[in-house]
């Protein structure tokens, strides 16, 4: 459930086996809660059963508990959650109090191991954390799917643009038809007259015309079918070398699909099999070292109770001596293997070297993760590449068939067109083979007459192609204002979306940086003048790609005694001011985002890299904020504490 409003009444938690704790139940009222006491005390394993009430799975089940249980109630609002651990893997039941946790996990719930906090002292690239709550994916696909549908758009006012060229020559062929027509309709005319004039002075032999006619008129017949037999002919060959060209083309397409000759697709999966064997080695590895570290750091902190029971009853060892080394936080503590009494530095130090482990391991499963990207990418490619080709060799073997139909289609019009050819030719003769002299010249007016009228049929439908593709050219003209317009309008949505996400990068930094210096003010550090994050641009490789992307540094401006500025980075720090200045940018995150609006608790934690004074001001400057503050502080920080405030002593 969300909470838009701050509650301000009594927080109830009841918890059983989160971290350290067997069973607790911690009443807080509202304002601020000091948790006050010595390391191992199930301070931090409170603090996690509160965030895990809340919503977040940043918890640690009990080591040697396979159930756990945590319940919140606030006024009339209670929650609960359920946790089981099945095959080493511990499974959530029940909501918490929030609907979504992640942005309290990064600013309000600011424990050791957060992550704003770890970026920071890490010297992580901040981009990521600081715009992770703005929804900049929703965004960019937006801007993706506009950038093709422009790509289309382009694309067409192109062939549009190609065909306004043919536009020209088209109603200039138009005209020259119109006039050939009308020229070839005059002609007919002329003939069609001397033609009608002969027909009267051979009147009386109307018998033997007759005869002539229908000959003649055959003779029309047949070389109409050849013209068509000829345009037949005409247009299955330009079919051909239509086709010849796109085979041409096709094979050119293939021979750039060929890839490098040297690379092996198959051996290539079998590196990606491998690279991936060896990710889940090194994910197997981190786990154990993550393991191992945690349960060193719970009994480090005396989080295992059961263990240290063991302990106080093992033999030889004073009753209780042993386990209250462990539980006290003295120098000394009790090996949890053999037993033996061994210094907390050298714990700590072998700690220090088991993380340093684990960020090595955590390093070389990015390059292994980067070298499975790339190679994955390269087989995708070539497998691409090989659908391409056979594809292509799929429409290759489709011309040359089409080739063939097409050639063998030609040679049955060419035998079609001899044939006419022969029956005109007949038909020719047996008309001038009639005795009457003036018959000849009613054939060749017949003759030219016929040849006027199929070229003027031929003409006539060269003008009818040449007027349905300027009509269809018009009408592409009548589309290209809308898509014109639609690229328009395409080009400053993507504008507008482009500066939204600068925008709203640009807006995150400086609330950040805003608020970074009044945190910076509350604890006024002599020595610190500005911390301040700057948003640059660096080039990156994403697979076989280079590509520019945003980065946030974040710079630290010092002040000398003299009073002289000069500015580094957190890799300048110090470690334990590169703790001060993560805690200080999670803390500005918690008023960027107003998380006392949504989150009613703020919960703090290893605060040991600041000196009491400032501790008590930061308290007493973020009380106003959250309904609830609860502070985990060693007994000499809480009584520094001059807020009005509640202090919890034992969990």
């Amino acid at each position: 459930m969300d909470t838009t409003e701050a509650l301000r009444d009594t927080l109830d938690i009841e918890v059983s086996n989160i971290g350290g704790i067997d069973r607790a139940n911690v009443e807080l009222s509202d304002g601020v809660t000091v948790l006050e006491g010595e390391n191992a005390t199930n301070r931090t394993s409170f603090l996690q059963a509160t965030m895990a009430a809340m919503g977040s799975d940043q918890f640690h089940l009990k080591g040697d508990a396979d159930h756990g249980h945590v319940k919140l109630s606030l006024g009339e609002t209670v929650v609960e959650r359920e946790f089981n651990r099945r095959n080493g893997i511990v499974e959530s039941s029940g909501d918490g109090l929030l609907d979504d946790p992640e942005l309290a996990n990064l600013f309000a719930f600011l424990l050791e191991d957060n992550e704003a906090r770890r970026a920071v002292a890490n010297g992580d690239d901040l981009r990521e954390i600081i715009t992770r709550p703005i929804d900049t994916d929703q965004i960019e696909a937006e801007i993706e799917r506009l950038q093709a549908e422009k790509r289309e758009i382009d694309e067409q006012i192109e062939r549009v643009e190609s065909r306004e060229r043919e536009l020209v020559d088209l109603e200039q062929r138009t005209t020259r038809l119109e006039t050939e027509i009308e020229e070839k309709r005059d002609r007919l005319g002329t003939l069609e007259a001397e033609i009608e004039a002969a027909d009267a002075d051979l009147e009386e032999e109307r018998a033997e015309k007759q005869e002539v006619e229908e000959r003649l008129d055959e003779l029309k017949d047949r070389r109409s079918r050849l013209e068509d037999v000829r345009f037949e002919i005409e247009t299955a060959e330009e079919a051909v070398e239509s086709l010849r060209a796109e085979r041409d083309a096709k094979r050119d397409e293939r021979e750039g699909l060929a890839g490098d000759p040297g690379e092996d697709v198959d051996a290539l999966r079998d590196r990606l099999g491998e690279l991936r064997d060896r990710k889940r080695r090194v994910d197997a590895q981190v786990s154990e070292i993550q393991s191992i570290v945690q349960f060193n750091e719970d009994m480090l902190d005396g989080t295992d109770s059961e263990v240290a029971d063991v302990l106080r009853d093992g033999d030889g060892h004073d009753d209780g001596a042993l386990t209250d080394q462990l539980l006290d936080g003295e120098e000394s503590v009790v090996c949890w293997t053999c037993g033996s009494g061994v210094s907390r530095d050298d714990v700590k130090d072998t700690l220090d070297r088991l993380r340093s482990f684990r960020k090595e391991k955590l390093s070389a499963r990015q390059s292994i993760q980067d070298e499975i990207d790339e190679t994955d990418e390269r087989v995708s490619e070539l497998e691409r590449a090989e659908r391409e080709r056979e594809r292509v060799n799929r429409r290759l073997a489709e011309i040359d068939d089409e080739i063939e139909r097409k050639q063998s289609r030609i040679e049955d019009l060419e035998a079609r067109r001899d044939e006419i050819h022969g029956e005109i030719e007949a038909l020719e003769a047996e008309v001038e083979d009639e005795e009457a002299s003036d018959y000849g010249e009613l054939l060749d007016l017949h003759k030219r007459a016929n040849a006027v009228e199929l070229e003027i049929e031929q003409k006539e439908d060269e003008l009818a192609s040449v007027e349905d593709e300027v009509a269809e050219i018009e009408s592409l003209l009548g589309e290209r204002d809308e898509y014109e317009a639609r690229r328009d309008e395409i080009a400053d949505r993507l504008d507008e979306l482009r500066n939204r996400i600068d925008s709203l990068e640009r807006g995150a930094v400086e609330e950040f940086n805003a608020h970074v210096e009044e945190v910076l003010d509350v604890l006024e550090y002599e020595n610190v003048a500005r911390i301040w994050i700057e948003r640059v641009e660096r080039e990156t490789r994403q697979g076989r790609r280079k590509v520019a992307e945003n980065h946030f540094e974040l710079h630290v401006v010092r002040e000398s005694e003299s009073g002289r500025t000069y500015e580094g980075t957190v890799d300048t720090l110090s470690e334990s001011e590169r703790e001060v200045v993560g805690l200080v940018f999670a803390l500005a995150g918690y008023l960027v985002h107003d998380l006392h609006e949504t989150v009613p608790v703020m919960l703090l934690d290893s605060l040991e890299a600041i000196d009491s004074a400032r501790i008590a001001r930061l308290v007493e400057y973020f009380a106003e904020y959250p309904a609830f503050l609860v502070v985990a502080l060693l007994p000499a920080d809480a009584e520094a504490i001059e807020v009005a405030h509640d202090t919890v002593t034992k969990i």
